[in-house]
């Protein structure tokens, strides 16, 4: 099979030659309840698996970052954690991380499911955004495959509306869907404008900005979680202790060695994560280790074991220690 030619339009080539327009690169986050379809939009921009999806308030804990490449721009996605009323220590240190992203990135991407009427959550998300004045604000009406027109068409005023309420006018209101990956590219294109001008800030590669360990960490979570989500909402971290190549093993045929503690808060937790005769934790490795390695494009031997690290979400010195 020969390789495919892309036609050049000589009138848009001739247009660029004229009038060059600057390269921008940015950062912009997308923020919203749990469960607006935050992290799906992010993989849906960025063409690959990134951020987690987890359909839990608070699980995607670390700033996932997932890169957008375009001709003409380079979009960085910041995912922070869910802003809600705090409840625990952990809860606080989770919006003071909020407040401060927003505040330094380039364009903030507010997510209102299509399906779903405006409630007090959103309101209370909107109303800390109107008093972060410089950056641009997009409104992302999002799963717009779930609803009809004229539903679809309420939700994009009751946004409008909102935001003159409280004082401020939307850079932009568009709906999409990720699933069925309808203005995904058109909400990239609106993104771009509203970057600093700015020479790409990852290498070309790059699809994500973080350290593998992390990612790694998520993907064993996301995995403990499934099954168990009313049992043990926030009480799992992972960490993973070490990622090492096996020895010994041919150019051909590698193998990446991962240990992983599983920690939860109290020893009655435990045997719901291991599960009867240890099928859960089985599970829970063998689903993980797939994502992880079409994450890593690499075979992977994955060792996990549970612990416990009493009240860990209460205890600074714990939340530490779990990289909180």
């Amino acid at each position: 099979m020969g390789a495919m030619s892309v036609r050049p339009n000589p009138e848009a080539a001739a247009r660029q030659a004229e009038n060059p327009a600057p390269h921008r690169a940015g950062f912009a986050c997308f923020v919203g309840r749990p469960n607006a379809g935050k992290s799906t939009l992010t993989n849906a921009l960025v063409g690959r698996k990134v951020a987690i999806t987890s359909n839990r308030p608070q699980t995607t804990r670390h700033t996932v970052r997932g890169i957008v490449h375009r001709p003409d721009a380079q979009l960085i996605l910041v995912d922070t954690p869910g802003l809600h009323k705090p409840r625990t220590l952990l809860g606080e240190r989770l919006n003071d991380v909020v407040r401060t992203t927003w505040a330094e990135v380039d364009v903030i991407g507010f997510c209102l499911p299509a399906d779903q009427k405006l409630g007090p959550g959103d309101k209370y998300i909107v109303k800390e955004l109107a008093g972060i004045r410089k950056t641009p604000k997009i409104a992302i009406i999002t799963k717009t495959d779930l609803v009809e027109s004229k539903q679809l068409a309420e939700q994009l005023l009751a946004v409008s509306r909102l935001g003159e309420e409280l004082g401020f006018e939307w850079a932009e209101i568009i709906p999409v869907s990720a699933v069925k990956d309808q203005q995904v590219d058109l909400l990239s294109d609106l993104i771009a404008p509203l970057l600093p001008e700015s020479p790409p800030l990852y290498p070309e590669g790059d699809l994500t900005d973080e350290p593998e360990m992390v990612m790694v960490a998520e993907l064993i979570r996301e995995a403990a979680l499934e099954g168990v989500r009313d049992e043990l909402p926030h009480s799992i971290a992972v960490v993973v202790e070490e990622m090492l190549p096996r020895e010994d093993r041919p150019a051909d045929k590698p193998l990446l060695d991962i240990h992983a503690n599983v920690y939860i808060e109290r020893p009655s937790q435990k045997g719901i994560i291991i599960g009867p005769k240890g099928k859960r934790l089985k599970d829970v490795g063998t689903k993980s280790r797939k994502h992880i390695e079409a994450l890593l494009g690499t075979p992977v031997y994955l060792d996990l074991h549970v612990k416990v690290a009493k009240d860990w979400q209460r205890d600074p010195k714990q939340l530490r220690k779990l990289g909180f």
